[in-house]
């Protein structure tokens, strides 16, 4: 919201806002000059000069934050001339040239590939704070605390609401009405603006919680508001024109009576809006419908048609529209008649003196564009752990030498070469040198605990006994896999009927923009549900993302053929928060949806069930429960388990049963690796919304030691927003004691209290309390890890956060940022606590990975894997643990190829010794976690255009490319090309090239010797090495002829080996 309000300043001021609404607290705090706030943003023209470093200081002191790569608004990087920026309110970031001072081109990029892809003349940045923070101001505020005796957590650092103690020490004399002198100004019920303004005064000015700053100084009384605006032109809106006696006519002021109510609004519930138009016709009223495209316009004539309303046309004919329209206009006997009307009147209303009704496209559909924060990524880059990410200290795995220790990067010179290795460690402190060109032998180790791996021994011995021992443990659990996909592929599953109007208005219903992510997860999983084979889907996406709107689509396309739906919960929480979704989203609908949890009582879920199974109930959600033998239904065709990693091993054999003819969603917030590589496997088909919904913002995590005054801090915070907290204590014996605590510090806020021991009718009061906003304050256990999902919740205060793991903690700063406010995480632990290496991990991670979309991020950094030793009743912890995850699925593929009798595809890593300068120099990409990315998506490049692309980025964002780089590309592209046709190993030596060639290679024999023969001093040795003489001594030379030799010795038929 702050970063919306700086942008909203600077609008008002420069004059580029023809309607500004303001509420009230807005209205009276006050602000700067015009001047000000216009001075804030800052434009960048070609061709003008403006020092990088000014550049730089200034966006640091309006918000922005210096990160590499530029990914989200608000960020910017300098890479030598080059400076790229997510300007606030752009649709993409821009890529600024410098020479010198001068700018000499602005381009916009794309964040997913990062590469150029418009020109532009000039780019805005506008602030991300209305007050611009520096060294000079954070000293002053630091010096008034200290004299004022407050206590500043971070004296001199910026903190969150640091600009609300501004005028402290430079007062404010401005208004946001100043800001804009010419404009007029609307008072939507003036009465009412005074009592709003008269109780937030009361809140600001209450004796028993004195402000750190006096209230004058950053709010105005209305009165004094009031008075102010008295010289302008002013409207004044009244539903109720209110008189306490007579009253003198007043010259100057004009009364106009309108008699107006508002349409109602149906959001694509077409048969209501469908009865109100009839009714609205009998009356007497004219009605037009409003519609923004001739695609609406036509479908809601097929509508009214469908329904028999009559309608006419209410356009002319317009060159190229599409003539059938006119001519369908439907009369179905009778003169009175709806318009159908081609317009952009989004919301109607009707006007009771004049006996006309409006209905606007938004009364009728939901027709926000779908716009989304991030752009979407490919489902597998979600999960890939990224070689970018290694630290010092983090544990790799090396294809031939096993699990080492990342000790860092390193430059090292070999015959005036200088190169870049990767410095490992393995057992007994030896070390091993990979050339960062050769990375493709090495990924990060992700294991199945928190347990250091094991070091293996360098060569390569305990490596291979290692993998061997594990593959041969893994042949039954294979085994099973494969049974378990026959038998799926075999099933045969009801298949439920194409989409119904009933369902697109259901879809057209949903009161927010679907995300792209959300519409294609949706296409996919009813897709499935149409065919004869039963579903099993898993839907992943991050929290807050709407896998529950997919899977309530999915459930009403099962209803829609007579099917009931069991939804599955792991909490009680989830399931009751399921349970009020349901009803809410189904409101319109004839259909009957039940609980059966803790929250019921024995004779209620009795009843239920009986219900159930004469097939009086549709949905039915629950807890576990769901699973007993008693829970009969009269029809089931389609079962939704949420988070079904949490459940036990015995819940999961009978969710295993269900799967073979019953139709089964599975929804995950975050994801293990493990269920991608099972839905690799085909053993699941999966869907992912990575794109966040509109305008979502990303949390801002704090971890901190236990301070009252911070969390004082916090909770006054939301609530001056009118906002609810989440205060996460996890110890059921002193939670009221916590709670008298919070009462203590902010006296004016409403605590509720709630824990798993507490009795069901108690706990289900508190948390409908929290939900309608009876309570500012939810001191709780982590019932709440999973499924409250409260917009006006956006602070949560987690006590010990150390005790909790990855995922634990993640699932609960989930419960906040579910709207388009800014949300705060605030992970405390006491301050004299000395952390462990695992927590301080934990800890970090949360803290990095705050930006939206991180649950594949943090499902990948969770040593606990969230009990991924278990698969599919297979002991297999200690197997993952020894050799990694990655190589783990690795082996568990070649053991599933060998069972079915496929080839094992043949795995060369060729080595290149060719003494060539082929880096990437530090001076060129400085940063060396992107230049390790660099390195990696070099090294993995295998055609020329997916080298051409990688270049052209590198040139694009870093500058023109040094040779070393260019030639690192050709290198790469050889050795792809070499590993290919089956070349092991290539060294140069004394004008030779001497090419090893594996004996499954896919060389050509006879081109082969046709080679030798017409080239002179070629030989072909017994051992299978071609000694080839070299024409060129150049390195772009040498790899372009080595390029052409390798691919004249490739044989016609297709190559089988893994690239």
């Amino acid at each position: 919201m702050a970063e919306k309000r700086a942008v909203g300043l600077w609008r008002l001021s420069s004059q580029k806002i023809p309607i500004t609404i303001v509420p009230v607290a807005s209205a009276l705090l006050r602000t700067e000059s015009a001047d000000f706030y216009r001075l804030l943003a800052l434009v960048l023209r070609t061709g003008e000069e403006i020092p990088l470093q000014d550049l730089v200081a200034h966006l640091e002191s309006i918000g922005y934050e210096r990160r590499e790569p530029v990914e989200m608004v608000g960020e910017f990087s300098v890479r030598g001339g080059i400076f790229d920026v997510f300007p606030a309110e752009a649709s993409r970031p821009v890529r600024v040239e410098f020479f010198g001072d001068e700018i000499e081109s602005i381009r916009q990029f794309d964040v997913e590939s990062q590469r150029s892809i418009l020109k532009v003349s000039s780019a805005t940045l506008l602030p991300l704070a209305e007050y611009p923070k520096s060294r000079r101001i954070l000293r002053e505020l630091a010096e008034a605390a200290e004299q004022a005796d407050l206590d500043l957590s971070n004296p001199g650092e910026v903190f969150p609401g640091w600009e609300f103690l501004v005028p402290f020490v430079r007062p404010r004399t401005h208004n946001i009405f100043a800001l804009n002198p010419e404009a007029f100004v609307i008072l939507d019920e003036p009465n009412a603006i005074a009592s709003a303004a008269d109780r937030l005064w009361q809140r600001l000015d209450h004796p028993d919680r004195p402000a750190p700053v006096p209230p004058e100084n950053n709010f105005l009384r209305w009165d004094d508001l009031s008075a102010s605006l008295e010289p302008r032109t002013r409207i004044s809106l009244q539903e109720l024109e209110l008189i306490s006696g007579p009253t003198e006519p007043d010259s100057q002021t004009h009364h106009f009576h309108l008699s107006t109510r508002p349409s109602l609004t149906f959001q694509g519930n077409m048969p209501v809006a469908v009865a109100e138009a009839r009714n609205l016709i009998h009356a007497g009223n004219r009605v037009a419908f409003f519609a923004a495209s001739i695609g609406e316009l036509e479908r809601l004539a097929d509508v009214l048609q469908e329904y028999a309303v009559p309608y006419q046309l209410g356009l002319e004919s317009t060159p190229g529209a599409r003539p059938s329209l006119a001519e369908r206009a439907y009369h179905a006997g009778s003169v009175s008649s709806a318009y159908l009307i081609k317009g952009c009147v989004r919301r109607g209303a009707v006007f009771v003196d004049s006996q006309l009704a409006i209905l606007g496209s938004e009364d009728l559909f939901e027709t926000s564009d779908l716009i989304a924060r991030q752009p979407s990524k490919s489902q597998l880059a979600a999960f890939a752990a990224d070689i970018a990410d290694l630290k010092p200290g983090d544990f790799v795995v090396h294809t031939t030498h096993g699990v080492g220790q990342f000790l860092g990067i390193r430059e090292i010179v070999q015959a005036d070469q200088k190169g870049d290795f990767m410095l490992l460690e393995y057992a007994g402190e030896s070390k091993l040198y990979v050339p960062l060109t050769r990375l493709d032998l090495v990924q990060k180790y992700r294991g199945a605990g928190e347990a250091k791996p094991h070091l293996d021994r360098l060569g390569g011995v305990t490596w291979e006994k290692t993998k061997s021992r594990v593959k041969a443990k893994m042949r039954d659990m294979a085994d099973e896999l494969l049974k378990l996909y026959a038998q799926r592929r075999m099933a045969k599953g009801f298949a439920f009927s194409h989409d119904s109007n009933w369902q697109r208005e259901f879809e057209d219903s949903f009161e927010y923009s679907p995300t792209k992510d959300q519409l294609n997860a949706a296409e996919q999983i009813k897709a499935d549900m149409e065919s004869e084979q039963p579903m099993d889907r898993l839907l992943c996406g991050d929290v807050g993302f709407g896998k529950t709107e997919v899977a309530m689509r999915a459930a009403f396309k099962a209803m829609g053929d007579g099917k009931q739906v069991a939804v599955l919960a792991p909490t009680t929480v989830l399931s009751f928060q399921h349970y009020e979704t349901f009803k809410r989203r189904f409101a319109s609908f004839p259909i009957r949806i039940e609980l059966v949890s803790r929250f019921r009582s024995a004779k209620e879920i009795k009843a239920i069930l009986e219900d159930l199974s004469s097939g009086k109930v549709d949905v039915l959600i629950g807890t576990h429960r769901l699973l007993s033998k008693d829970v009969q239904f009269y029809d089931l065709g389609l079962l939704i388990v949420d988070e079904e990693q949490r459940f036990g091993v015995r819940h999961k054999e009978r969710l295993k049963q269900l799967r073979h003819n019953v139709d089964v969603l599975t929804m995950s917030a975050t994801p293990i690796p493990r269920t991608l590589h099972m839905s690799l496997l085909g053993l699941r088909d999966m869907s992912v919304i990575e794109t966040p919904p509109k305008d979502r913002l990303s949390i801002n995590t704090v971890v901190a030691h236990f301070n009252p005054d911070l969390i004082k801090a916090a909770i006054e915070q939301e609530l001056q927003r009118s906002g609810q907290v989440y205060f996460v204590h996890n110890r059921v014996d002193t939670i009221f004691m916590r709670a008298a605590f919070i009462q203590e510090l902010v006296p004016q806020c409403r605590i509720g209290v709630g824990h798993g021991q507490m009795g069901e009718a108690e706990l289900e009061k508190v948390l409908l309390g929290f939900m309608r906003h009876e309570y500012d304050v939810f001191v709780c256990t982590t019932i709440v890890e999973n499924g409250l999902d409260i917009p006006l919740a956006n602070t949560i205060v987690i006590e010990n956060a150390e005790r909790y793991g990855l995922s634990e903690l993640y699932q609960l700063r989930g419960r906040v940022g579910r709207s388009n406010r800014r949300a705060y995480a605030y992970l405390l632990v006491p301050a004299d606590t000395q952390l462990s290496e695992v927590a301080r991990k934990r800890l970090a991670a949360l803290k990095e990975f705050s930006d939206l979309g991180a649950g594949f991020k943090i499902a990948a950094l969770d040593l606990e894997l969230r009990g991924a030793g278990n698969l599919l009743g297979g002991e297999q912890h200690g197997h993952i643990e020894a050799v990694g995850y990655d190589t783990y699925v690795r082996l568990l593929e070649e053991t599933v190829r060998e069972l079915k009798g496929e080839e094992v595809p043949l795995e060369i890593h060729a080595t290149l010794n060719l003494g060539l300068d082929i880096r990437i120099p530090a001076d060129y990409i400085s940063d060396e976690a992107q230049r390790l990315r660099a390195y990696k998506r070099i090294a993995d490049a295998k055609v020329e255009d997916q080298a051409r692309r990688i270049t052209d980025e590198l040139s694009d964002r870093y500058g023109s490319l040094p040779d070393e780089v260019r030639n690192l590309a050709r290198f790469a592209l050889l050795k792809s090309l070499a590993e290919r046709v089956g070349v092991e190993s290539i060294d140069r030596r004394q004008g030779f090239a001497n090419l090893k060639f594996h004996q499954r290679s896919k060389v050509d024999p006879f081109k082969l010797m046709a080679l030798v023969r017409n080239t002179g001093n070629a030989q072909f040795t017994p051992a299978g090495v071609l000694k080839l003489p070299l024409n060129s001594s150049n390195p772009a030379g040498l790899l372009e002829e080595l390029t052409k030799r390798i691919t004249e010795l490739t044989a016609d038929e297709p190559v089988a080996v893994k690239t």
